[in-house]
């Protein structure tokens, strides 16, 4: 858990750039979504929105300046890690899938929509992420495996969770180290839940998400980006979803600039 001066610095990288009622304002957002900092050593959680804190059964004071990769089982999605990593580093948007677990280790799939929120003037520098999830139903047969969360293999989803808490505990200076473990190796319990899974529990394809689900995915960060745009303009600290920079830097992220 955070010290109260930490608590003071997480809460200054959203009032000092949106004024002081913009938690107010986010917490009346009905989406499911996270903001971090990648100012911040560790490019910890800054909020934590009140249906993303409903999901995944936590509370506020347990992911406030948290790393968002603890709610991820990293090992099991190589490619989607990497994607996450390449897309904070590039300062772009991603789309996927992603398998989640909660805080009591219910595994669940999710469509996570990560942007990022630039500066509208100046360097365009990214001030912040947004994380949109949008809750992905398991389709066909795949239901009637995807409880697979109980007992022993919920067990050991909750021991690979603590250790990757505590190796965040450690410190972690890299702002695309947010939502993914640095390095892609499993660790022991890694390695044991990869062992199990391959011995009896048959692992699932990732749901294809439909056509409306990644609408409502855009049209989260777009409803989150535009009420960080107005709140901005009080304080003249303006952002958007899209870097107004000098010509010769490529415009990365494709949600519009509020106007």
């Amino acid at each position: 858990m955070a010290s109260s001066d930490d608590r003071s610095a997480l809460a200054q990288s959203l009032t000092s750039g949106y004024s002081e009622w913009i938690a107010e304002a986010l917490d009346e957002l009905p989406e499911c979504f996270l903001i971090t900092d990648p100012a911040i050593p560790g490019h910890p959680i800054v909020f934590a929105s009140r249906g993303f804190l409903a999901m995944e059964r936590y509370a506020m004071d347990e992911v406030f300046g948290r790393n968002g990769r603890i709610f991820q089982v990293s090992a099991m999605e190589r490619r989607s890690v990497m994607e996450i990593r390449e897309a904070v580093r590039e300062e772009w948007t991603v789309q996927i899938s992603l398998l989640n677990y909660c805080r009591d280790g219910a595994l669940h799939w999710i469509l996570f929509h990560m942007c990022p929120v630039f500066e509208a003037a100046g360097s365009g520098r990214v001030v912040h992420f947004l994380a949109a999830q949008v809750p992905v139903p398991p389709r066909s047969r795949a239901r009637s495996r995807s409880r697979w969360c109980g007992g022993a293999t919920g067990m050991m989803l909750r021991a690979c969770r603590n250790e990757l808490q505590m190796d965040e505990d450690l410190g972690c200076s890299r702002a695309e180290e947010s939502f993914v473990d640095e390095g892609l190796g499993c660790s022991h319990a890694e390695e044991s839940f990869v062992e199990m899974r391959s011995g009896g529990v048959e692992a699932e394809e990732p749901p294809v998400a439909t056509n409306c689900e990644k609408e409502k995915a855009v049209n989260a960060a777009n409803s989150i980006v535009s009420t960080l745009n107005r709140y901005s303009k009080i304080t003249g600290r303006v952002v958007c979803g899209k870097r107004c920079c000098p010509v010769g830097v490529p415009l990365l992220n494709f949600i519009a600039c509020p106007r």
